[in-house]
């Protein structure tokens, strides 16, 4: 994400489902191929076992903290202990990764820069404990629109898909 004065260096990692929208977002002081899996780990996967709903496939960019070897690289361990498949963007096709990519300016817009106006941040606790606030908004609050969110907010529009989902895949077994 940048410098902030008071904080230093500040990575994001970001999940956004492509279905809903949905968007889960941790700062970090540094990029590792740990802080990848941990994203996962403390959010992403326990949000979706919340709603009864797996994980079965994740897309990221072809960045060192994602790409490697199972057996030596950590994300890619994580993936495959929990039986996810990894699907990477294709070479100088940003388009490719286009719903994270612009989620990534929705929040640049909507969180960052006014936040960064407002406050001297102290640590990465406090703009991730902001950050959380204001992915509860976009997420529970602020309708989207689009082909599939059609003017609900993208947690209404994970809802209507589990619906969905349920119906084609839970009850044909």
């Amino acid at each position: 994400m940048g410098t902030f004065k008071g904080v230093g260096r500040v990575y994001q990692q970001t999940y956004v489902d492509t279905y809903s929208k949905v968007a889960q977002c941790k700062v970090y002081p540094t990029k590792t191929p740990i802080t990848a899996a941990d994203l996962l780990n403390d959010r992403v996967l326990p949000f979706y076992a919340g709603e009864e709903l797996p994980v079965l496939r994740v897309l990221t960019d072809r960045g060192t903290e994602y790409c490697g070897k199972a057996e030596q690289h950590d994300y890619q361990l994580y993936l495959a202990i929990n039986e996810i498949e990894h699907t990477k963007t294709k070479v100088r096709h940003p388009q490719t990764n286009g719903i994270c990519e612009r989620f990534h300016k929705t929040i640049l817009r909507e969180f960052y820069q006014p936040a960064l106006r407002r406050k001297l941040y102290g640590s990465i606790e406090e703009i991730q404990q902001d950050l959380d606030d204001w992915l509860n908004h976009y997420n529970t609050e602020r309708t989207h629109q689009g082909k599939k969110c059609c003017g609900r907010t993208p947690m209404d529009t994970l809802l209507d898909g589990k619906k969905i989902w349920m119906e084609k895949f839970v009850n044909v077994a």
